[in-house]
């Protein structure tokens, strides 16, 4: 376990796949995390890489040569990470192609991520090199889950999701069954910036936007305020999401989406893939803010 530590919190991160599992107020000890409850959802923050969400049949097409490929990729529940930095703020963890990866994913590359924590806000740094002689096709995305309500006194539903901006942007629907994305929409935002939380809200499973104009989103209680704002202004895809009835909520920026439908299953044709020429990096950043108020 890694420890991030200054006087407003204290963050935990598990080797394995360089999982966030622990935001904590340091002064009152209040845990902003999902602690990962195995009988609900067994996990806590999980790193997105090279896809997100499900692929058809779990597999792709590259070169003409058939992949398989875990929902989300092969990063979260990887035990290969290794700690490249560490100080009492700041901590990198770097993930290399070996040869059980190469089976799955055909691209000689580099994944890091670093965790920096100043003052009440967690900087999440994503960071791809592609050392192949190709380029490589990849998407990258979080997946934070946030307790939800945070005092025991609190409801569900007296919480909402408050964007930056008003928004018409609908959710793309999910086959229940394959997980792929359809060409159904619904209309979910109310009062023109907000999502009530309820818990049949995910009963679709995932919210899924392509269009928001919004690069920020604030867990809130209608009464009591903000509780966080996760801030994604490199990442042009959203996903919300709890197992229905559950006590958290996800907010997810990525960088990338599910296979359609439609899919052809070919990698370089996924939609939201990201194009890396030989010998380059790309970065990516998200940040998540824990209102100062929950803090003493």
């Amino acid at each position: 376990m890694t420890i991030l530590k200054n006087d407003s919190l204290k963050v935990n991160i598990k080797s394995k796949g360089a999982e966030l599992c622990s935001i904590q107020s340091v002064v009152n000890k209040k845990e902003f995390v999902w602690q990962a409850n195995p009988d609900i959802w067994a996990s806590h923050a999980p790193n997105l890489f090279p896809i997100i969400g499900m692929m058809k049949d779990s597999s792709y097409i590259y070169n003409s040569k058939m992949y398989h490929m875990p929902k989300h990729g092969f990063v979260r529940h990887n035990e290969a990470f290794k700690i490249e930095k560490h100080s009492d703020t700041k901590a990198s963890f770097n993930l290399e192609t070996n040869d059980e990866l190469h089976e799955l994913y055909p691209f000689d590359f580099e994944f890091s991520i670093t965790y920096e924590l100043i003052d009440n806000v967690l900087h999440l740094h994503h960071s791809v090199k592609n050392r192949d002689s190709k380029p490589m096709y990849f998407s990258v995305g979080g997946h934070p889950a946030f307790n939800c309500p945070i005092n025991t006194n609190e409801a569900y539903t007296d919480y909402v999701l408050e964007f930056e901006y008003p928004e018409t942007s609908e959710s793309h629907l999910l086959n229940m069954s394959s997980g792929l994305v359809t060409n159904d929409t619904k209309k979910v935002f109310s009062e023109g910036n907000k999502i009530q939380l309820k818990t049949d809200l995910f009963n679709e499973d995932a919210l899924i936007f392509k269009d928001l104009k919004s690069r920020a989103v604030s867990l809130k209680h209608k009464e009591k305020g903000p509780l966080l704002k996760v801030k994604f202004d490199d990442f042009s895809y959203l996903g919300i999401w709890a197992k229905p009835n559950a006590p958290y909520v996800c907010i997810e920026p990525w960088l990338g989406i599910a296979d359609a439908e439609t899919t052809n299953q070919k990698l370089k044709d996924k939609e939201g893939m990201i194009k890396l020429l030989p010998n380059s990096t790309f970065n990516a950043s998200y940040s998540i803010e824990i209102d100062k108020a929950h803090l003493s």
